[in-house]
């Protein structure tokens, strides 16, 4: 299979929801700042910690770096167990895998999270490579990950696909000319998702299954 599938973690393979919330709340309390509303904590799930912070909390750069550094102490030793793959997905994973499929994980997480969560899962041997941000931030939007992933591997854009959430997933896709699919069972809304202009939308699990698994779609 020439094709190239590259997944995203968070809100497409996993429900990793408490574990985030769990790890900037702490952050927030260690602070001392205003705790934040349930709909504001879930705007965390997806974006780089390094513009939620800011974009949510006013943060200048210097206590968003503390914050970083305080979610990172939480999640590293159990925000990262605090999470399950969604139902459908190892079934599907597998499949891909023994149908030869250039497996990718391309995903805003820092790579040591990513790799053991997906380790955890039992799900990392499936994947070619697992990539994600830089502990420093100088790789860590979603186009940066993404196009890090296509020059490292020698991924053809145009045989290559982005399968994502949230609109950074969609939007990165398109900086790289690459195809893209939305999953509207994650955590971005469907303003967002239809205003990103994927090439396809699945509502659930069951209909990314059976859209990757069609013969025509390759």
């Amino acid at each position: 299979m020439k094709k190239a599938l590259l997944f995203d973690l968070d809100g497409t393979l996993s429900d990793s929801a408490p574990g985030i919330i769990n790890s900037v709340n702490y952050a927030l309390d260690a602070l001392g700042a205003d705790a934040l509303s349930m709909d504001t904590l879930r705007k965390f799930l997806g974006p780089p910690l390094w513009e939620s912070f800011p974009a949510y909390c006013h943060f200048d750069a210097d206590t968003t770096k503390e914050a970083v550094r305080l979610y990172r102490e939480y999640y590293s030793v159990h925000g990262i167990y605090e999470q399950k793959l969604y139902e459908g997905i190892p079934e599907l994973i597998q499949t891909l895998a023994e149908m030869n499929a250039r497996l990718f994980v391309a995903t805003a997480k820092p790579d040591l999270y990513a790799g053991k969560i997906l380790q955890f899962m039992k799900l990392d041997h499936h994947f070619i490579d697992i990539c994600g941000a830089t502990a420093d931030a100088s790789r860590a939007d979603k186009t940066s990950i993404i196009g890090h992933v296509l020059e490292k591997h020698t991924i053809n854009p145009f045989e290559s696909w982005m399968i994502g959430d949230k609109e950074h997933d969609i939007k990165g896709a398109h900086a790289h000319s690459m195809n893209s699919i939305a999953c509207a069972y994650g955590y971005g809304s469907e303003e967002e998702i239809q205003s990103a202009e994927p090439k396809h939308i699945c509502a659930s699990v069951q209909e990314l299954h059976e859209l990757l698994l069609n013969p025509e779609f390759y």
